[in-house]
């Protein structure tokens, strides 16, 4: 479990593959200060376990479907990661619950500069739009923000965005302040809509389902010679 505030840019030294996966080497001398080995790492929004580490450096193993969903898939040796410890129990809970479980990856279409601060508008898949609402939270490259702005039911063009504000911190302790447009990020939508969105899918799936036909209590079979 994570809480969206990144504690260090790191950086990816090696990618080796690993069956179907792969498994990369990260510098990190913040987050291995003191990590164990299978202690969890959100590298750029995906949650990680340490498989081996050293005095500044840690490696994990990537499984095929995290790749296939997430920007790891295209990460290369010498690229910039955010990265964040698990938080602790006792700790502040300064940003929003992150699992570091991503929903997929969206576009950024947009950075706009202001005078202390930069706007990003980020397309996203169809099917995570329900789950994004102006002034909630998303992890957008496992980095808790909250979404400015976000596209109508149904947009014009078809492509559903929502916008973040990222402040000077931001900028300065995250890859954010790196984005471009075209530039793919891993995105987390808010556990809460997930978990209500379910719901509401069962919910309306039990609503749609034939009534269970009702059958006549059964009658009692009469006494034997008939009534006293």
């Amino acid at each position: 479990m994570f809480t969206g505030i990144v504690e260090e840019i790191g950086e990816v030294t090696a990618v080796e593959a690993s069956g179907d996966g792969v498994r990369l080497t990260v510098r990190a001398p913040k987050a291995v200060s003191d990590a164990a080995h299978g202690d969890s790492i959100s590298v750029s929004g995906v949650c990680l376990t340490v498989v081996g580490q050293g005095p500044d450096w840690f490696t994990a193993d990537v499984m095929r479907q995290t790749l296939d969903m997430s920007t790891l898939l295209a990460v290369e040796a010498g690229h910039p990661v955010n990265l964040e410890r698990a938080t602790v129990a006792h700790g502040r809970l300064g940003g929003h619950i992150v699992q570091g479980h991503i929903d997929g990856t969206g576009e950024v279409l947009e950075v706009r500069p202001g005078a202390q601060w930069r706007v990003l508008r980020i397309a996203l898949p169809a099917d995570l739009a329900p789950l994004v609402v102006d002034k909630g939270s998303i992890a957008v490259d496992g980095v808790s923000l909250t979404v400015s702005a976000a596209s109508p039911a149904a947009p014009a063009g078809g492509v559903h965005w929502f916008e973040v504000s990222l402040i000077p911190e931001t900028l300065e302790a995250t890859t954010l302040g790196r984005r471009v447009a075209g530039d793919r990020v891993n995105l987390e939508t808010d556990i809460l809509a997930r978990h209500v969105q379910r719901l509401h899918a069962f919910a309306s799936a039990a609503s749609a389902a034939p009534a269970t036909p009702e059958y006549p209590a059964a009658t009692a079979p009469p006494t034997e010679g008939g009534s006293k």
